[in-house]
């Protein structure tokens, strides 16, 4: 999304049609994260996470999942779906720690090890 309009933003994570949450995460009352998440019926779905990526020794992303993990068991909630998983970007290499994993793949939930 570095290169989003406004629009694209707006119709990514503002129109929906289940409940979506944005939780702000806050050190010391300064902002340091943002987690959108959709509530479904059988779990959450981490739609989008931002954060001051300048912020030494953050693992913010690592952060968010443990958080979503937790909400998850308080809210009684079998599954955590992480949202897209590209094994090649440099950014979204954590995810791969949490398993066990499964992804979408040729139509059908497989299990996904990295």
């Amino acid at each position: 999304m570095d290169q989003d309009s406004r629009e694209q933003y707006r119709h990514f994570l503002l129109q929906s049609n289940v409940d979506s949450k944005l939780v702000e995460f806050r050190e010391d009352g300064e902002l340091r994260m943002v987690s959108i998440i959709d509530e479904l019926q059988d779990g959450l779905s981490s739609v989008y996470t931002f954060f001051d990526p300048d912020t030494p020794g953050g693992s913010f992303g690592t952060y968010n999942i443990l958080w979503q993990i937790d909400l998850c068991r308080r809210l009684d909630l079998p599954y955590l779906y992480l949202g897209y998983w590209i094994a090649q970007s440099r950014k979204m290499a954590y995810k791969i720690q949490f398993q066990p994993m499964q992804g979408l793949i040729d139509g059908r939930w497989q299990p996904v090890t990295g």
